[in-house]
């Protein structure tokens, strides 16, 4: 099956080599082969699962005959269903330009996509008008309909988000780099308590111990195991046969101890198993939990063991929950066996897919993931406390933006100090599909459990002294030890008489509350006309954002507090444009509000127009690219995306260190690694060349390495032709 599928796509590239450019009038030799892309993504699709293909089919087809609408629709659809969901829009957009009436619900796809890319009001315009066509035309029952429910469902994610996202948590969020990360998905990752060894799942090529694919041409899941020594992430390895089997498996939980791994295994359509590390380093045959945690055909694919081993919680979706996946959770008897699950009852679980439970080594702070309640999308983490004393959870607090996104973001693990956590994302400089990345709180002496609440000008609430522990919980009908429960006597001490000494009061001064910088930035064309865009801010030294709000058209007001100066990063996208990165210092706040202004000029993508690539970096003579190098390589292949009939040529340019024909190989290797990410993204590798000038085009003289060679050091890109 799938040498034949490698001959279809042989087949089709071949035929494709006659087509040179995207005319502005679609010839009926472009119909014909526009045609012929579609016709191959669904014999693909016939074939296999391969929906990333298929995508790059209908991609090809939507951009050789723009007037061919089932491409256009089909080609959304399937950004919606892989990795770029926010890349649809364009396509839709044509739909309905081209036929309001070929997909009744069209505006509610176009909602999804616009509210995927992070632009809320322009979802909640779309999702309006699809409402208002809900409403109008009540009795149409037809297939490609999307319930009223639904629709109200994804306007309420967008409200919550536009408040997530002017209040932002103060966490840094940071991609743990390539060690780990691959351009494959890679998820799920757990840690021991001293946060030495990480265990992940991912479905890389390399080092992957099954010669198959899945149905869907990609590896089947297998699992990797990294180690951190001297501070740094060693590169991932498989971690065995005995674990890894020929067909999908994921890692679940690591012990704090790092001697068992939980893991998923397909079988019984979907069972956790247990392995036990060896003294040589091995791993034991997994085996299958008691039948009190596995059910009988049905799934369990997340678990969480309490810091005491007494508890285990896990996600099912076994008949009898309050909706779609539960959490549940199993008390250790005295015997040492798991008792009857229960549910963990609907204080969390919800009518929607509650998931990916993970207990905190506190033994009383459970996050946990769901598409219900408060979130901005797909799966949401939250974050709820045990009160021992009451018997009972607390309100389910979602953790808020940027950890959230209206993508799914689930199995989070914290570690043993709270200061930082751990999951899979998709984010603007990751590497592929789905990234790890590590949380952390950029203030020292905060962490995760009590700075979630944190807001912008808000307080928040102390830590008890004597917190409650979990473990209590249904302790009379299963009684369990537990060390967490044994708290010291308070030794009483014979109270000193003393002679009172009068002193005076201290005055109290009132800690000054700091008062955020409003940056106002205001976007405009060549005309000096406001425009809308996709505008962020992040602090370039620890990634977090500063809230945002959308004041009127191209304007946008930012806020930042911190009592040192800041340098923050701001990014500004539109289709059509050359995107903007800029560096912006921010000064201290202080108990007084301060503003400052920045108008950025947008310039159109047209034939000459040239653009700096300003955080390609690199590691030293190497043509290998650093981890800060995503965020500006993924905008530079969104800019490439939006714009389908965009030619560039790439150039590497270096500084006069060395000798000329040395730069000149290195500049040039430089640019074949722009170009080979674009071309790995699905960017037709037609459409970009890859030029090393060396030293020949310095910016500055290169007498001086921070305002001369540094600048020459660059990569460029210029519209050649297209447009």
């Amino acid at each position: 099956m799938y040498k034949g599928l490698k001959f279809l796509f042989f087949s089709v590239f071949f035929f494709s080599l006659n087509y040179i450019g995207f005319a502005q009038e679609v010839s009926q030799e472009n119909k014909d082969l526009a045609n012929t892309y579609v016709e191959t993504a669904k014999e693909i699709l016939t074939a296999t699962q391969a929906l990333d293909q298929a995508r790059e089919m209908y991609v090809l087809a939507a951009e050789t005959d723009p007037t061919n609408i089932q491409a256009n629709y089909s080609a959304g659809d399937a950004y919606l269903r892989t990795v770029g969901k926010e890349k649809a829009v364009n396509y839709f957009l044509q739909v309905l330009n081209l036929d309001p009436e070929y997909r009744f619900d069209i505006m509610y796809y176009i909602g999804r996509s616009y509210q995927y890319g992070m632009e809320f009001d322009k979802a909640l315009e779309y999702y309006g008008r699809y409402r208002s066509k809900l409403v109008s035309r009540d009795g149409y029952r037809g297939r490609d309909k999307t319930p009223l429910n639904e629709v109200e469902r994804r306007i309420y994610e967008c409200e919550n988000a536009l408040e997530f996202v002017a209040n932002p948590s103060h966490f840094s969020i940071v991609n743990v780099g390539t060690a780990i990360n691959s351009e494959f998905e890679d998820y799920a990752p757990v840690l021991n308590e001293d946060e030495t060894m990480l265990v992940f799942t991912s479905r890389r090529r390399e080092g992957n111990l099954n010669q198959n694919v899945a149905p869907d041409n990609k590896p089947y899941e297998d699992i990797f195991i990294s180690r951190k020594v001297d501070g740094k992430w060693e590169y991932a390895q498989n971690i065995g046969e005995v674990i890894n089997t020929e067909y999908h498996g994921s890692d679940l939980a690591l012990s704090a101890d790092g001697s068992r791994l939980f893991i998923y295994k397909d079988d019984n359509n979907g069972d956790i198993y247990v392995s036990e590390r060896n003294d040589d380093e091995t791993w034991s045959y997994p085996e299958p939990l008691s039948e009190n945690i596995n059910s009988e055909g049905f799934k369990e694919n997340a678990v969480s063991m309490s810091p005491d081993q007494s508890i285990l919680f896990f996600a099912s979706d076994r008949p009898g929950g309050m909706g779609g996946i539960d959490i549940y959770y199993s008390i250790k008897n005295k015997a040492g066996e798991w008792t009857r699950s229960k549910n963990i009852g609907s204080v969390i679980n919800t009518e929607y897919d509650d998931d990916g439970p993970f207990i905190d080594y506190d033994g009383k702070t459970l996050y946990f993931s769901s598409q219900g309640r408060k979130g901005m999308g797909g799966y949401d983490i939250f974050r709820t406390v045990y009160d021992s004393a009451a018997q009972q959870w607390s309100e389910p607090e979602n953790l808020g933006f940027p950890i959230n996104t209206p993508d799914d973001d689930i199995y989070f693990v914290s570690t043993k100090d709270g200061k930082r956590g751990y999951y899979a994302s998709v984010r603007e400089d990751g590497q592929g599909y789905t990234d790890i990345y590590m949380v952390t709180v950029p203030d020292g002496d905060e962490n995760l459990r009590n700075l979630t609440t944190k807001r912008d000008n808000t307080e928040e609430e102390p830590e008890p002294e004597n917190p409650d522990r979990i473990a209590k919980v249904d302790v009379e009908e299963n009684p369990v030890e537990n060390t967490n429960l044994v708290e010291e006597e308070p030794v009483e001490e014979e109270p000193v008489e003393e002679e009172p000494i009068e002193e005076p009061e201290p005055v109290q001064e009132k800690p000054v509350v700091l008062q955020p910088v409003t940056v106002t930035v205001k976007v405009v064309d060549s005309n000096g006309e406001p425009l809308d865009a996709k505008v962020s801010m992040k602090s370039a030294s620890n990634g977090q954002v500063a809230g945002k709000r959308r004041v009127s058209q191209g304007v946008y007001e930012f806020n930042v507090t911190s009592s040192d100066p800041v340098t923050y990063n701001l990014s500004v996208e539109n289709e059509g444009y050359v995107f903007e990165t800029q560096e912006i210092g921010i000064r201290p706040a202080t108990g007084d509000p301060q503003s400052m202004a920045k108008t950025i000029t947008m310039r159109k993508l047209q034939l000459g127009t040239r653009g700096v690539l300003r955080n390609i970096y690199f590691n030293f003579d190497k043509a290998t690219f650093l981890q800060e190098s995503y965020n500006e390589l993924n905008k530079l292949e969104t800019m490439m995306t939006q714009n389908p009939g965009m030619q560039i040529e790439i150039s590497g340019h270096t500084d006069n260190i060395g000798s000329k024909t040395y730069n000149k190989f290195l500049s040039q290797k430089r640019a074949n690694a722009v170009k080979d990410f674009l071309v790995k993204k699905g960017v037709d590798a037609r459409r970009i060349s890859a030029v090393g000038y060396g030293e020949e085009r310095p910016l500055a003289s290169n007498d001086d390495e921070k305002e001369g060679r540094e600048l020459n050091r660059r990569v460029e890109f210029r519209v050649t032709g297209g447009k």
